[in-house]
C-alpha cells in the first residue's frame, strides 16, 4: 500500500519537539485577529453544543466577507465534523460535504501559500484540513488516500513550526504526532503505511503541548480537550482521575454535546461517581427522546447500561434494571455495537437475575448469548460456559432420573 505513493521519493519529515520562538508576522491573519474570535466566540460555543445551524451561519457571514481565505470553510467543515461524531465515525451521510468543505479550504490555503511562502496561517489551515480529512479517511480504511494527506499535512506542519510561538493554535498538531506516533503502529496496525512519514514522537510531550492548546487557544483548544479526556483515560495513560476533570468541564461547558456528556458519564461511572453518573445519564436519555442533535444509539447504550447497573445494584430494583438493560442490548444491536463491551455485561446481568429469580430457560438465553459473542478467554465467556454447562448436566441427570422412575 505504501508502495503506491512512491515512498522512495518522499522526505521524511523531521518536526522540531520544542516551542520554538516567533519568527513571522502576524498582521492581519484571521487566525489570531482578537476581533473575529470575539465575534466567532458564539458560533464556535454553537459549534461544540451542537447548534449546527445557529454556528454555520455566523461562518457563512464570515466566508461572505473573507471569500478567498480558508478560515470560514475549516470551520464548516469542522462544524460538519461534528455531525460524524456523534456516531463514533459510523454515520457516513455527511463524508461528502465535509470533504467539499475540507478540500475548499485547502485550495484557498494553497493560494494564500503561494503568493507568500512564509505565510504560516496559510500553512496551519492546509496542515489542519489534510490532517481532518486523513483521520476520516482512515476511519473508512481508505488507506492511500489517508497516507497521501498524512504526508501533506506533515509538509505543512514542518514549515509552520517557526510559528509555534506565535499562537498556541500552532501546537495542536504538532502534539498529536508527537503522542500517537510513538505508538500508533502497535495500537492501529491497518494505519502503519501512514507511519513512513511520521516523525518519531514523544508521548509526554505531547500531553503537555496538547495542555497548552487546551488552556490557551481559540479555534483548536476544545478539540485538544477532548483528545486529552481520551488519551488520559487510555490503558496506556491509565489517568483516569485527569480524564475525568477534563471531560467534567467540557461537559458543564457544553451542555448539548452528547459525546462529551458520555465521555463523562463513563468516567463518572468508572470512579464511583453513580450520582453525577446517573443524573447525566437521565439527562442523555432525555434528550435522545426530544431528538437532540448528537444524541444517538451510541450514546444510548452507554446511559442505559450505567442505570441499570444502579438499578440492580444501588438500589436494588431488578425490575427497572432488566427495563434499562433490555434497552441497552436494543441500542446495541442498533448501533452494531453487539461484540462486547456492555452488551455483553448486560447479557450477564440479566443472566445472574434470571438465577435469582430460578428462571433457569431465561438465564441460559442470556449466557447463550455471551457464549456467541464473548472472547473465548473472557471471563463473561468462562461464566456462561461453566453455567450452561452446569445446567445441561442437571438437566441430563434429572431427564435420567425421570426415566428411571417411570420404567420402574
Amino acid at each position: 500500500m505504501a508502495q503506491e505513493v512512491d515512498s522512495a521519493n518522499v522526505k521524511r519529515v523531521e518536526l522540531e519537539n520544542v516551542d520554538v520562538a516567533p519568527t513571522g508576522q502576524t498582521s492581519g491573519w484571521l487566525l489570531t485577529d482578537q476581533d473575529i474570535q470575539t465575534e466567532l466566540d458564539g458560533a464556535v460555543e454553537n459549534l461544540y453544543n451542537l447548534k449546527h445551524d445557529k454556528a454555520e451561519r455566523q461562518f457563512r457571514s464570515l466566508r461572505r466577507r473573507y471569500p478567498h481565505h480558508p478560515l470560514p470553510d475549516f470551520l464548516l467543515g469542522l462544524s460538519t465534523w461534528w455531525k460524524i461524531i456523534p456516531s463514533n465515525t459510523l454515520n457516513k451521510q455527511y463524508d461528502k460535504v465535509f470533504y467539499a468543505y475540507m478540500d475548499s479550504a485547502i485550495a484557498k490555503g494553497e493560494k494564500l501559500y503561494e503568493a507568500d511562502n512564509k505565510n504560516y496561517e496559510a500553512c496551519f489551515f492546509l496542515a489542519a484540513a489534510y490532517s481532518f480529512s486523513a483521520r476520516l479517511q482512515s476511519e473508512r480504511h481508505e488507506l492511500r488516500k489517508a497516507t497521501v494527506n498524512s504526508k501533506r499535512a506533515l509538509d505543512y506542519l514542518e514549515i509552520s513550526k517557526e510559528a509555534n510561538g506565535l499562537s498556541s493554535e500552532f501546537l495542536f498538531g504538532q502534539a498529536l504526532f508527537n503522542y500517537y506516533a510513538s505508538w500508533i503502529s502497535e495500537e492501529h496496525p491497518f494505519l502503519r503505511p501512514i507511519l513512513l512519514f511520521f516523525p518519531k514522537g514523544y508521548r509526554q510531550l505531547g500531553i503537555q503541548q496538547l495542555r497548552n492548546v487546551a488552556a490557551n487557544a481559540f479555534y483548536t483548544s476544545t478539540e485538544a480537550k477532548y483528545f486529552l479526556v481520551k488519551i488520559l483515560g487510555s490503558d496506556r495513560e491509565d489517568q483516569d482521575e485527569a480524564a475525568l476533570k477534563v471531560a467534567k468541564e467540557l461537559a458543564y461547558k457544553y451542555p448539548d454535546n452528547g459525546p462529551f456528556a458520555r465521555e463523562y458519564a463513563l468516567f463518572s461511572f468508572e470512579q464511583g461517581k453513580h450520582k453525577e453518573c446517573e443524573r447525566v445519564s437521565l439527562d442523555i436519555l432525555n434528550k435522545l427522546n426530544q431528538g437532540y442533535p448528537g444524541y444517538e444509539g451510541l450514546s444510548g447504550r452507554y446511559a442505559t447500561y450505567y442505570l441499570g447497573w444502579m438499578q440492580q445494584f444501588k438500589y436494588k430494583n431488578p425490575a427497572k434494571a432488566k427495563e434499562y438493560y433490555q434497552r441497552c442490548i436494543v441500542f446495541s444491536e442498533m448501533t452494531d455495537q453487539d461484540e462486547g463491551g456492555y452488551y455483553l455485561y448486560a447479557h450477564v446481568n440479566l443472566a445472574k437475575m434470571a438465577i435469582q429469580e430460578k428462571n433457569i430457560p431465561a438465564a441460559r438465553r442470556y449466557y447463550q448469548v455471551v457464549v456467541n459473542k464473548a472472547e473465548r478467554n473472557s471471563i463473561q465467556y468462562q461464566e456462561a460456559k461453566e453455567y450452561l454447562k452446569e445446567t445441561q448436566r442437571l438437566s441430563a441427570k434429572s431427564t435420567a432420573k425421570s426415566a428411571y422412575a417411570q420404567n420402574w
